[in-house]
């Protein structure tokens, strides 16, 4: 026997919602709203077979090939997010200390996911060692790294909201850079640049998350790069032991590994998944 659906129905079509006051499909509701519509995305997954609908359900509708308006753009990047994750970080504010191999990796993903602000700190020029692991391109050689990640942020997600601080960080400025952020991730090379900012947080903003890294060198065993809770509000990432040194180098694939544990890490604390 069919179950019986309650009406009316409210769903979401391209992030606006609808309400149907009567039985319908997935491919007659694309009829309805976008019939050149090539690729249906249901619930984050695409479909290509039939269903009837159901309460709360999300579809995106998108065209290959056809450039969004403004106002679709947003939806349709987070097509194929887990429903009910972009309205929750859309807001977000996040920090990024160092934009290097971690921070320009941990940025990008972050800006791909829809994260709404973020406030990006580094003192230092595109150089040509960087371009083996960081995420800037030949011709930025020679920019101030948080124009040059500028850059490609927002043509990677033109909604992305981007504050930056061409600046060393230090304590006594820690605080006033990063006041406005839930999550700070630290990205720095140096280990006594790592402790400064931790006690930095720790002592001046004890309310904020930090999730910092320690042992990303070389290419070593993926699986050593793991997720580790220090504190209530500290997470480290890395294998907390193969540092950067003579005959040790950083390269693109263990540190890509451990910058995407960051930023799955930040996103994990802003759904609440870390309390």
């Amino acid at each position: 026997m069919e179950e019986k659906r309650a009406f009316p129905l409210r769903i979401k079509v391209n992030e606006k919602e609808m309400i149907l006051h009567s039985p319908t499909t997935l491919f007659h509701l694309k009829n309805q709203v976008k019939p050149g519509a090539d690729l249906i995305i249901y619930n984050g997954f695409p479909i290509t077979s039939d269903l009837p609908l159901k309460q709360g359900d999300e579809i995106v509708l998108i065209r290959k090939g056809e450039i969004p308006s403004p106002e679709e753009f947003e939806s349709l990047m987070m097509a194929r997010h887990t429903p009910g994750v972009h309205q929750r970080i859309e807001k977000a504010v996040v920090g990024i200390a160092g934009l290097g191999g971690l921070g320009s990796t941990v940025a990008i993903a972050l800006a791909r996911v829809g994260v709404g602000k973020l406030i990006l700190v580094d003192f230092d020029v595109v150089e040509p060692s960087n371009l083996n692991r960081q995420q800037y391109f030949l011709h930025q050689i020679g920019m101030p790294k948080v124009k040059a990640l500028q850059e490609i942020l927002v043509k990677v997600n033109p909604t992305l909201k981007v504050e930056c601080y061409n600046e060393k960080l230090e304590r006594i400025n820690v605080e006033r850079i990063f006041r406005d952020a839930e999550v700070v991730v630290e990205a720095f090379d140096r280990a006594e640049e790592k402790a400064m900012l931790i006690n930095a947080i720790a002592e001046s903003m004890p309310d904020k998350y930090v999730v910092a890294a320690s042992g990303v060198a070389g290419y070593g065993d993926n699986n050593e790069i793991r997720t580790v809770r220090f504190s209530s509000k500290i997470f480290i990432i890395g294998d907390q032991k193969t540092a950067a040194q003579p005959g040790v180098g950083l390269m693109a694939p263990r540190v890509g590994i451990a910058a995407h544990h960051q930023a799955n890490t930040v996103l994990r604390i802003l759904l609440g998944e870390e309390q």
